[in-house]
């Protein structure tokens, strides 16, 4: 096994040392490429994921990792739009970040380079494979892809379709490796290769990032999981929350930009949360509420501690009604992630002072916090969500899968 690591890492360093030879239009025809192939060979892609789906079926996996699992004609048009988008977008290698001239006449250009190599660890969203080839690809940096077992079928054949399309356009060399083996191992193995892979980008569940975090002897980017608050501020209009809340929460539940926490100013909170109740009830959306959310409506579950700080990935949101912007303000920093929080008001000061109060990667004002994604900020695609606060934050696209240099010119200029 530690031979089988070792390969596919040094060959992935060789490869990186090719891949920035590739310009700009060469990458461009490729990904529009790619793109054209998903859609061709939907079929023989759709038929592979059935192999997963019938397994994860018979190993009673939740519905919400079924869901994430799925492929479908709808999913397999968004990742070819998505490659198609990602081609349409400037190309941040070898842009000049800044240029200086000393004194002396040397010449400083600070310029944006490749990475080198990232390995990506992600479980059952077989979509995140030809999103994040797409992403490196264009940034001229070389993937390891180390997907779920649960999605193995589905990952290999997207990289098999991925692989042909670009030998099609000449390019000889490996760009992206998927890993086909799913021993758990492997992970802790490819971790360990800081020789050769510069980046580690973790997607998926809160303790498979932990597991990485703790094991990796390379850089990790990484967010543990996503909860994401709402405040309905009290001058919020009644139907625009409505909409917002119910989005966040059960337009794809199972993701980590779902809202999982919403807070509710007791100055509208008798108006609002029967209605909300009621939507809920028609959803199948399961309320976890504080002493004066059951106070105000009925036959909900009483929340604990533990709801606070819970990722449910599911159709279950804890509500709690506060006293005003500072109570929430203060719960969302005590009890979030720093992924995404959101502000329904209509009243500009509360606004400004969330934004700016709030530590998160993603602060938003009267939109659903679904739109934290690197697709809906028009970055073609997301390589991952990052709460740190070095190198990258929020939905990581082109420019995070970037470096820089110092390229600096003289004329025989020594130092003395």
């Amino acid at each position: 096994m530690s031979m089988y690591i070792k390969k596919i890492a040094k060959e992935a360093r060789e490869a990186s040392y090719k891949m920035v030879n590739l310009t700009t239009r060469q990458k461009n025809s490729a990904l529009l490429s790619m793109a054209k192939a998903l859609r061709v060979n939907k079929e023989f892609i759709i038929n592979e994921n059935k192999k997963d789906l019938k397994a994860a079926v018979e190993n009673k996996l939740k519905q919400s990792l079924i869901d994430r699992l799925a492929l479908n004609d709808e999913r397999i048009e968004e990742m070819s739009v998505s490659l198609e988008e990602v081609a349409k977008l400037s190309d941040p290698v070898g842009q000049i970040i800044s240029k200086t001239k000393r004194p002396n006449g040397i010449e400083i250009d600070k310029i944006r380079v490749p990475i080198g190599v990232v390995l990506i660890v992600y479980e059952a969203r077989p979509n995140v494979t030809s999103d994040c080839v797409g992403l490196l690809f264009k940034t001229s940096n070389v993937g390891i892809l180390r997907g779920g077992g649960s999605a193995i079928h589905s990952n290999k054949a997207i990289g098999d379709v991925l692989k042909e399309s670009l030998k099609r356009k000449g390019i000889s060399f490996p760009v992206f490796f998927v890993v086909e083996k799913i021993d758990h191992k492997i992970v802790d193995g490819f971790l360990k290769e800081d020789k050769y892979i510069d980046l580690v980008i973790p997607r998926g569940g809160e303790s498979l990032i932990r597991k990485v975090v703790d094991t990796s002897s390379i850089p990790v980017i990484k967010h543990y999981k996503g909860v994401c608050h709402i405040f309905v501020d009290k001058t919020a209009y009644i139907r625009k929350a409505l909409r917002i809340c119910i989005n966040a929460k059960a337009q794809r539940p199972s993701v980590c930009n779902a809202v999982e926490t919403i807070l509710v100013h007791e100055g509208i909170a008798k108006k609002f949360l029967p209605l909300f109740k009621k939507e809920s009830d028609f959803l199948g959306i399961q309320i976890r509420g504080d002493k004066k959310t059951s106070e105000i409506i009925q036959n909900i579950k009483m929340a604990q501690k533990k709801d606070w700080t819970t990722e449910y990935l599911d159709l279950i949101v804890s509500i709690k009604v506060v006293k005003d912007l500072d109570e929430a303000i203060e719960h969302i920093n005590c009890y979030g992630s720093h992924h995404t929080d959101s502000i329904v008001t209509n009243n500009s000061k509360q606004a400004e002072k969330f934004v700016k109060e709030v530590d998160s990667a993603c602060c938003f004002v009267n939109i659903s916090t679904r739109f934290s994604d690197g697709h809906q900020f028009g970055l073609g695609a997301e390589i991952g969500i990052s709460t740190d606060k070095l190198h990258a934050r929020g939905p990581m696209g082109l420019e995070e899968l970037t470096t820089y240099k110092y390229i600096v010119r003289g004329e025989g200029q020594i130092r003395e």
